[in-house]
């Protein structure tokens, strides 16, 4: 059977993040997500938010909190999130944070990561980066042996190892970004966690639910 954590999709991360900032209303949720541009990482329709919300709901990850009618509005159902919702959020991300190979789960713990604790941060991104030096270091030592066997049943003409020497100049672009990243996120002045809402951020929030 699976857990919460293995039910949640990268959509419902971002929806119970953003439950962790304030109890909303999923249009609100869906304007204030297209204005911090989120829907590069994440597709974000009426249809998703609504569907998602209702699983959210229905798994006992957020909970509502009124219903209000502004004009001649349809009704906006506003939510909050439970104990149980920000606990999954905080699991899921230190699940994802330090895995290879799920590219838009880890944009999206990437993302959300400032709802952990900043050392904790670290240590995963730091478990990512050794397993980046790991891949990284072995495709390039069967590329360069492909190269060197220019004979026999191990020779690889060039054209077959395009795709892979693409693949291993990734992991070592993203290696170093990583790398260049933790060094910033050990600085006291790289802000980190919750912090005061801005005037931006409150206008913002308030052109959302617009």
């Amino acid at each position: 059977m699976k857990s919460a954590v293995d039910r949640l999709t990268p959509l419902g991360v971002m929806v119970l993040a953003l439950l962790r900032e304030d109890d909303m209303h999923p249009y609100e949720m869906i304007r204030l997500m297209r204005h911090r541009h989120d829907d590069r990482i994440v597709s974000v329709t009426n249809g998703t938010m609504y569907h998602t919300v209702a699983r959210l709901e229905k798994s006992g990850l957020l909970a509502e909190v009124g219903v209000d009618r502004d004009g001649n509005r349809p009704e906006r159902t506003t939510y909050t999130l439970t104990d149980a919702g920000h606990e999954v959020v905080q699991d899921w991300v230190r699940r994802e944070l330090p895995l290879l190979d799920r590219h838009v789960e880890f944009r999206v713990a990437l993302a959300e990561a400032h709802n952990l604790p900043r050392e904790d941060v670290v240590a995963l991104l730091s478990t990512r980066r050794e397993h980046l030096a790991r891949a990284r270091d072995e495709l390039a030592d069967g590329i360069a042996h492909a190269r060197e066997s220019k004979t026999g049943p191990a020779s690889v003409i060039e054209q077959y190892l395009i795709e892979i020497d693409r693949e291993r100049a990734l992991l070592a672009a993203d290696h170093d970004w990583l790398a260049d990243l933790l060094e910033r996120l050990a600085h006291p002045d790289f802000v980190w966690g919750s912090h005061e809402k801005t005037d931006r951020y409150l206008a913002q929030r308030e052109a959302a639910r617009s």
